[in-house]
């Protein structure tokens, strides 16, 4: 299973937290033990880099972090993966798509229409001074005895946003931010496209839209004219059928990274759409070309 890293903090005790009802920052240091893993998370997050090395993986790309680096990375799924060799230690300042509306609603010399909506999942984000010291002080303050007050993390939170969205060489994530302000619900279809092929519930899936579970099959009905089953069903399969045709993996991973959580389900579900198993279809095709 994918983990749900966002319920993970907010619910497991240990980690040095502080949770709002919008907002949520974490002082994450990994187990060293723990290389590679999949997540999603239904909540919107900046990760600043204390120490270590890690790599975060989605559609698009592969991005590598290191000590003073910083992502912004929306609601989804990924793969990650830390290096052995080291500690790893970050900062997980997570923010849904309210807590970017009101604070976008706020500040009239950042809000607007966003002329162009970015389609990546992940933006690089440029560390200036302003920004790096402010990121500093928030890690200082997590780890000091006492912790800090809700208010104090309010201010730096919007200081953090403020720093990131003023700064001209983070246009991406600016326009980005404009687009949660002129929308009330995240785009149902963008949310399916870029995550059919992850193994998440159907209460996963309307928890990434921001829907409740009967609102989300309902507004699913409305956009697709199918239940989600039957449509990842068969998106999940034309994706399998793109791998076994253009990559090494073989039939069972196939079925894992087009979304099959098992293996049997998977090759009864392809024989039925393409008349074959999926090895056999594999030989066939590849045969024929």
């Amino acid at each position: 299973m994918i983990l749900d890293v966002y319920q993970h903090f907010r619910e497991t005790p240990g980690y040095n937290k502080l949770i709002g009802d919008d907002f949520c920052l974490i002082e994450y240091k990994c187990p060293i033990d723990v290389e590679k893993f999949k997540l999603w998370t239904e909540s919107h997050f900046l990760s600043f880099v204390i120490k270590g090395r890690k790599d975060w993986t989605s559609i698009e790309k592969t991005y590598q972090t290191k000590a003073g680096d910083a992502l912004f990375i929306r609601k989804g799924v990924y793969n990650t993966k830390q290096y052995l060799e080291e500690d790893y230690c970050t900062m997980l300042f997570f923010m849904n798509d309210n807590f970017i509306r009101n604070f976008m609603k706020e500040t009239d010399q950042l809000s607007g229409a966003s002329v162009n909506v970015p389609d990546r999942q992940i933006f690089e984000v440029n560390i200036n001074s302003g920004l790096e010291s402010m990121l500093m002080s928030v890690f200082n303050y997590m780890t000091q005895e006492g912790g800090i007050p809700k208010e104090l993390v309010m201010i730096k939170l919007k200081e953090l946003l403020f720093n990131l969205l003023m700064d001209k060489d983070n246009p991406e994530i600016a326009d980005f931010f404009r687009s949660i302000q002129s929308v009330e619900k995240t785009s149902l279809d963008e949310i399916m496209r870029k995550n059919f092929h992850c193994d998440l519930s159907m209460e996963d899936f309307a928890r990434l839209s921001g829907r409740s579970l009967s609102t989300f099959k309902r507004d699913f009905k409305k956009v697709y004219n199918d239940t989600p089953q039957r449509w990842l069903t068969d998106k999940r399969l034309d994706y399998a059928r793109t791998l076994l045709l253009t990559s090494d993996l073989n039939a069972n991973e196939v079925g894992f990274e087009a979304g099959f959580a098992n293996s049997s389900h998977f090759n009864k579900a392809f024989k039925e759409k393409f008349s074959l198993p999926p090895n056999q279809f594999r030989k066939s095709e590849l045969s024929i070309q």
